[in-house]
C-alpha cells in the first residue's frame, strides 16, 4: 500500500507466522541500548547481556553518581574484553529536569480529589500535603488548569505509582493542585512534569557539563544523549563543548520528549548526530492519540536524512514480568517497521529482573520483523527523496545495497576511516548484515602521533545492520591495496567464524579507491 506508506513485505503468507523462527548468529539488525545499573552492572550479567545482543551500553546520570557509573563502566570493559565484543558508551544527560526529592524514601499516599501544594522551599518533608519541588520559578510559569504529572513514569508509567495534577491557583510561589487520581509515590525522587510548558532552565546544566568534562572526557565516550533538546542551539552548544574539552569524536543524539523539540524537530535533526524518541515525556506532552504519528514522522525523517533514530519505553512491563504484553511486542515490531535503527531499554535493564531476557526478547522480536521489512520500498523512498543527481559515494553505495540484495549477497563489507561509508549503506537499509572495516587514521597533535579508529569503530554498533571491525594500524602505512587485503581477510574470517558466511556465498565490497568509491562482488571460495 504505496499510499499507506505499509512497510510489510508482500505478499505475506499465514504459513511465515506458523513457522517456527530460525536461530540466527546475530539477535537482530536493529540495535539494542542497555541502561546499566542495579540489576546489570556485574561483569557477568553484563556479559550475558553483550551475549544477548546488546551493542551501546547507556549510563543515566539522572541517578547515581559518576564514582558509581565508573564502576560499572569499569565491569563493562572486563566484559568486553572476556566475550571480545565492542560495545559503546552512551551517557545519558540530566537536562532541566524537575524534581521532588523524598529524602526519608516514606511512602506518599495522595488521595483522588484532595489537594496537593508544590512549594520550591526544600528544606520542607514531603507529605501528602505538600510537595518540594527543585524549580523556583513554578509558580509564574504554570496557570489555572495546566496539567502536572509527578511519578517514577521512566520506571514504570503505573497509575498506581504516580500521580496526575491539574493546577489550582498559585500563593506566591506556591502552587495549588487538585489530585486527579490516587497513587502512592515510593521511592526517593519522583520526576516531574508540566505538558506543554515551557521550563525556564538551561538544556545543558551546570551539573551536565561537569559530568561531562570530567567523567565523560576521562572515558572518552562514544555519543552523548542529550536530554530535553528543545532547540538546534541545544545541540550546538553541546558540541561546542565536547571540543573544547577534547571530546570532538563524540557523536550528540538529540532527546526529543516535548512539544517544544518537536516544534523545532527539523532544525535539530539537521545539528545533531541522531534522535532518541523518548516517549515517556511525549506520552505525557502530547495526547495518546498523537505519540504514535510523532513517532513515525521523525523515523522516517531520520531515515531520509541518514542519522540514527532510537525509540524508548517499548516494553516497560518486562520491568516486573519475564514477557511483554501482546501490546508491547507489537510496538516493537512497529517500531523496526518504521525504520528505527535501535531500541533503547531504560528501567528494564537498569533496574529490571529480567535484564538479559529483556534483551533477547527485544532481539527476537526485531528479527522477525526485519524479515517482512519493506526494504523495496524504503529503497525507492529514500532515493526519490536524495533526489539527482546523487553524490559519487551516495550513488556507489546505494548502488552496493540494490546489487547485494540482486545477488543474493551474505553480507556487504565497507571500507571506511571516518564511519559515513557505513552510513551511507545502512541509509538504503540492506536486509542483510554489514561488515564495517575501519582502517585506523595516524595523526599528531604536535607532542606524540596515534590511530583513530576505536571511537569511529564503537560509533558504527548504533547503525542498524553495521557490525564493525577495527582494522590492523600495521597495514596503514604497507603497499597500496595491503590494507584492504588484510581487512577483507580478516572480515571474512571473523564471519566464517561465527556463522554469517560460508564457502560459495556472494559478498559485495564498497570502498574508496583514491578519489572514487567503487563497488564490486566476489564470490569466497572453500
Amino acid at each position: 500500500m504505496q499510499g499507506g506508506h505499509l512497510l510489510l513485505e508482500e505478499p505475506m503468507r499465514l504459513s511465515s507466522v506458523l513457522t517456527a523462527s530460525k536461530p540466527n548468529f546475530l539477535s537482530s539488525l536493529t540495535k539494542i541500548v542497555g541502561t546499566l545499573g542495579p540489576q546489570s552492572r556485574s561483569v557477568d550479567v553484563i556479559e550475558t547481556c553483550l551475549k544477548a545482543g546488546m551493542s551501546v551500553a547507556r549510563f543515566d546520570f539522572s541517578w547515581l553518581d559518576a564514582e558509581y557509573h565508573q564502576e560499572t563502566l569499569n565491569n563493562l570493559k572486563t566484559a568486553v574484553k572476556r566475550v571480545k565484543k565492542l560495545c559503546a558508551v552512551m551517557l545519558d544527560t540530566v537536562g532541566p529536569e524537575l524534581k521532588v526529592c523524598n529524602k526519608s524514601g516514606n511512602p506518599i499516599a495522595l488521595k483522588e480529589d484532595d489537594y496537593v501544594t508544590l512549594t520550591p522551599d526544600l528544606s520542607i518533608e514531603p507529605s501528602t500535603d505538600v510537595l518540594p519541588v527543585n524549580y523556583s520559578d513554578l509558580a509564574e510559569t504554570v496557570k489555572k488548569g495546566d496539567t502536572i504529572f509527578i511519578g517514577q513514569y521512566l520506571f514504570t508509567g503505573s497509575e498506581t505509582t504516580s500521580v496526575w495534577l491539574e493546577v489550582v491557583d498559585t500563593n506566591g510561589q506556591d502552587v495549588n493542585c487538585l489530585i486527579k487520581n490516587s497513587a502512592t509515590l515510593a521511592g526517593f525522587i519522583f520526576t516531574m512534569h508540566v505538558s506543554q510548558v515551557h521550563i525556564n532552565l538551561p538544556t545543558l546544566t551546570d551539573y551536565d557539563k561537569q559530568v561531562i568534562s570530567t567523567w565523560g572526557a576521562y572515558n572518552n565516550v562514544d555519543f552523548v544523549s542529550l536530554s530535553y533538546t528543545r532547540h538546534a542551539e541545544d545541540v550546538r552548544e553541546l558540541r561546542a563543548f565536547l571540543a573544547n574539552h577534547s571530546l570532538q569524536q563524540t557523536q550528540i543524539f538529540a532527546k526529543v520528549e516535548n512539544v517544544e523539540g518537536l516544534r523545532h524537530f527539523d532544525e535539530i535533526l539537521n545539528e545533531a548526530d541522531g534522535i532518541i524518541i523518548s516517549r515517556g515525556n511525549l506520552g505525557i506532552d502530547l495526547p495518546p492519540e498523537k505519540v504514535f504519528l510523532f513517532q513515525k514522522s521523525a523515523v522516517y525523517k531520520c531515515n531520509m536524512a541518514g542519522k540514527l533514530a532510537i525509540v524508548t519505553r517499548v516494553v516497560d512491563s518486562m520491568t516486573d514480568n519475564l514477557r511483554p504484553t501482546r501490546a508491547e511486542a507489537t510496538d516493537v515490531a512497529n517500531a523496526v517497521l518504521d525504520g528505527t535503527d535501535g531500541i533503547l531499554l531504560g528501567a528494564e535493564t537498569l533496574r529490571g529482573l529480567y535484564p538479559v531476557e529483556t534483551i533477547k526478547t527485544v532481539g527476537r522480536i526485531c528479527a522477525e520483523a526485519e524479515i517482512v521489512y519493506n526494504q523495496a520500498l524504503i529503497f525507492k523512498r529514500t532515493s526519490k527523496f536524495v533526489g539527482e543527481p546523487m553524490s559519487h559515494a551516495e550513488s556507489v553505495a546505494s548502488s552496493a545495497v540494490q546489487t547485494a540484495i540482486k545477488v543474493k549477497a551474505a553480507v556487504i563489507v565497507v571500507f571506511t576511516s571516518s564511519g559515513r561509508a557505513a552510513r551511507l549503506i545502512a541509509k538504503y537499509r540492506p536486509t542483510m548484515p554489514v561488515l564495517a572495516i575501519i582502517i585506523p587514521r595516524l595523526s599528531t597533535n604536535s607532542l606524540k602521533w596515534s590511530f583513530s579508529g576505536t571511537s569511529q569503530a564503537k560509533q558504527c554498533l548504533a547503525l542498524r545492520g553495521v557490525y564493525p571491525i577495527l582494522g590492523n594500524p600495521s597495514t596503514v602505512a604497507g603497499p597500496a591495496g595491503s590494507s584492504d587485503d588484510s581487512g577483507l581477510a580478516i572480515a571474512m574470517q571473523h564471519g566464517k567464524a561465527i556463522g554469517m558466511v560460508k564457502p560459495h556465498d556472494r559478498v559485495v565490497i564498497f570502498q574508496k579507491v583514491g578519489d572514487s568509491s567503487v563497488a564490486k562482488i566476489i564470490e569466497l571460495h572453500d
